[in-house]
């Protein structure tokens, strides 16, 4: 995963999936969530990357077009 960056991360797995639901079919950036999450207690973040290339276009898509804010 050298050639991917962290773009955003939350405690809601489902919000995760919407972000990369976005970035894949709206604007055909790939994109992997990595769950970090403790399924016994449900604690942790679930973390969204992208490629290293593509990393501040889709940050700025997610925050400013998609309504999707860091926690």
């Amino acid at each position: 995963m050298n050639d991917w960056k962290k773009i955003y991360e939350s405690d809601n797995p489902f919000k995760t999936d919407l972000a990369k639901a976005y970035l894949v079919d709206e604007h055909q950036i790939e994109a992997i969530v990595v769950n970090k999450r403790d399924s016994s207690y449900l604690m942790g973040l679930c973390e969204l990357y992208v490629p290293a290339t593509m990393a501040t276009l889709a940050k700025f898509l997610l925050e400013n077009e998609g309504g999707f804010k860091q926690l």
